[in-house]
């Protein structure tokens, strides 16, 4: 049997009088899209900067490919492998899509063997071949993402996660504020990243793009799981009944 690549035991997670996560446990395993569903304050959002090394739970455990995330900081959370795509994407508008690919992590070559200076056309030839090989298209890969739609954009923050080898990619809320064309650009490439082993942790608050990429729902309700239910095996009553706290 395949062995998870991340699990969670018992986490919880206070600030102050507010308890976000209460004993909370799961495993996602390769290739599986975990949905994440609950009402606002429901803990979804702590739960996934726990993982991704933002916050630290005080109880509990979590371990990714046998490995304790205990203590270590985003930047070593992402090294393992492990890459979270927030709402606002992080993608610097003015800047074009090779740029944003390698944002933080630029190709620089030296002029005379020791200036160093960006290398953009390196960087423009990745990022066309790693579109290309998740079937992305984008009209002109050379203007800046700032001009390009919501959906392509949501694209460029995942091409840029896979090709930094992400085995875990957490996608938060990825198809708001989208028209249904782009929501659907999306779920594609999410099903495409799990037919290559890509685990994916999904936070959404609509319940038709989480029964469209999703195999497990986890439903949390005030910082609890309320429960997990196979995408095949339930229906959106249940599981807005679960959000409630009332299944």
């Amino acid at each position: 049997m395949t062995e998870p690549i991340l699990s969670a035991r018992g986490v919880s997670k206070r600030f102050g009088g507010v308890q976000a996560l209460k004993d909370v446990s799961f495993d996602l395993y390769p290739g599986e899209v975990l949905a994440l569903a609950g009402d606002n304050g429901a803990g979804k959002s702590t739960l996934i900067k726990a993982i991704s090394g933002v916050h630290h739970p005080e109880e509990g455990s979590i371990t990714f490919d046998g490995r304790d995330l205990s203590g270590l900081l985003p930047g070593a959370v992402r090294d393992l492998g492990i890459e979270t795509i927030y709402q606002d994407l992080a993608l610097a508008d003015n800047l074009d899509v090779g740029l944003n690919l390698f944002l933080g992590r630029e190709i620089v070559r030296h002029l005379l063997g020791f200036l160093p200076v960006l290398d953009r056309t390196k960087m423009r030839t990745e990022s066309a071949a790693i579109l290309q090989n998740l079937g992305i298209r984008v009209p002109d890969p050379t203007l800046p993402v700032g001009n390009l739609s919501g959906g392509q954009r949501q694209a460029i923050a995942i091409s840029r996660a896979i090709y930094w080898n992400a085995r875990l990619l957490i996608m938060d809320e990825p198809t708001a504020a989208l028209g249904v064309p782009e929501q659907r650009l999306v779920r594609d490439l999410i099903i495409r990243l799990r037919e290559r082993q890509v685990a994916i942790i999904y936070i959404s608050h609509n319940l038709n793009d989480i029964f469209a990429v999703s195999d497990r729902i986890l439903v949390l309700e005030r910082g609890r799981k309320a429960g997990e239910r196979k995408a095949s095996e339930t229906d959106d009553n249940e599981v807005v009944k679960l959000m409630m706290g009332s299944a």
